[in-house]
């Protein structure tokens, strides 16, 4: 029976304490009655959701709640420019801390899967070639997918020892690879040789897998070892001739003096070449004496300099390219006197790396991320070594005892351009 009372009212205004009839069938709602008092918002979202715009509601059988007071919205206070820098800043922190934990997954990632292949190298050869062509396939990927990539320093607790130098140099050699213009067939031969460069030293004891000047001259040519190893367990895994040339070519030398063989120039493959130099380059960075590591400047330095001989001349001169002068992890003093490290760096803007600098007025988990290129009026003056930094200032940019490197996309960092 209809109620005479009844009015109509949208669905869309219904409030707690309506009398509503709902006039559909009772297999198309779910309530237990098809006329009732609202008593809750679940009830009214229910409603909403049959598909009818109006429904039947009892005035005499409702105390509906009041209705809702339409306030009329006051413009919104404008913004002062300190709170849209202070936004800014927000945007381009998230922007910059994403970029690096993305950065830092895919290195956590290539660390764990060099470590699994690893051990079981000699139990399970097939199974770690696999891995390994895997893992480089991916890191290409990576790669190969930015137009223009930099160079990224990494926290420095990702990875243990021998996973972090591996994947370095891995990295390390793939850029370089790139950069020297090598085809994808190459780079991946050259990714699995570098990641697999030192997998003969599983088979050392503990204390002679870092080389060291104050190795006796058994304990040096036992050392020197890990080569043959490596190439015992390659063939194992029925690597390719290229990847085992770079393994067992990894220690040789351009001008004859590394070792096993003695080889130089065009006896050494045009891989191994650009392997040999990213490891050496590690070596220096992360060496087995922690107290003798160098700065990335340093290492660099070292490379140009004293070591010159030891590698192709082509190779070495598009490295130093790619680092850029002062590369990733090195701490340097800026022309307006102020002390920085550098985080990443473009090899096609060598002079203009990005860095964090130190601001006692901005706490060191805020600080953005600068890029020298958007500076006109900044530049870098010279590297030091973090000693000679200040207390306050190396506890504020820490630099790293253990360098680790990945690559990002080049704009992922391009927003820091403010240097207050």
């Amino acid at each position: 029976m209809t109620d005479p009372q009844a009015q109509f009212i949208d669905v869309a205004d219904l409030r707690i304490g309506l009398f509503v009839h709902i006039d559909l069938g009772w297999m198309s709602h779910p309530f237990p009655l098809n006329s009732f008092k609202l008593h809750s918002p679940a009830q009214i979202a229910t409603i909403r959701t049959l598909g009818i715009e109006r429904i039947r509601y009892s005035p005499e059988k409702s105390d509906p709640e009041p209705a809702p007071v339409e306030v009329c919205e006051t413009p919104p206070e404008p913004v002062s420019p300190q709170e849209m820098e202070r936004q800014r800043r927000k945007e381009l922190l998230g922007e910059q801390n994403a970029s690096l934990k993305m950065c830092e997954r895919q290195y956590i990632q290539a660390s764990k899967s060099y470590k699994q292949l690893l051990e079981q190298a000699n139990s399970a050869p097939d199974k770690s070639r696999s891995q390994s062509q895997v893992l480089v396939e991916d890191v290409l990927k990576q790669l190969q997918g930015l137009e223009e990539s930099s160079i990224r320093l990494l926290s420095e607790q990702i990875g243990d020892r021998a996973s972090q130098h591996s994947v370095n140099v891995l990295v390390l050699s793939l850029l370089l690879g790139k950069a020297c213009g090598l085809g994808e067939a190459d780079l991946q031969e050259l990714g699995i040789g570098a990641l697999l460069h030192d997998i003969g030293k599983q088979e050392l004891p503990n204390r002679l897998r870092w080389d060291d000047e104050q190795y006796s001259s058994a304990e040096k040519k036992l050392y020197q070892e890990h080569v043959k190893h490596g190439i015992a367990l390659g063939k194992k895994m029925e690597l390719s001739s290229a990847a085992l040339l770079c393994i067992a070519q990894h220690h040789e030398a351009a001008n004859g003096s590394g070792f096993p063989m003695r080889l130089s120039g065009e006896q050494i493959s045009p891989l191994s070449r650009i392997l040999a130099l990213t490891n050496q380059y590690d070596n220096l960075c992360n060496p087995g004496n922690p107290a003798a590591a160098q700065t990335p400047h340093e290492a660099l330095s070292t490379i140009f300099s004293r070591l010159k001989g030891r590698f192709d001349g082509q190779t070495m001169s598009v490295f130093i390219r790619m680092m850029g002068v002062y590369p990733p992890g090195s701490v340097v003093q800026l022309s307006d006197e102020s002390y920085a490290m550098v985080v990443s760096v473009n090899s096609s803007r060598p002079l203009k790396p990005r860095l964090i600098i130190f601001d006692p007025q901005i706490p060191k988990e805020e600080a953005l991320v600068v890029d020298l290129e958007r500076q006109a009026n900044l530049g870098v003056r010279r590297s030091i070594k973090p000693v000679q930094l200040p207390r306050q200032v190396l506890d504020y940019l820490s630099p790293r005892q253990h360098v680790c490197y990945f690559f990002e996309r080049a704009s992922n960092l391009a927003g820091g351009d403010d240097t207050s």
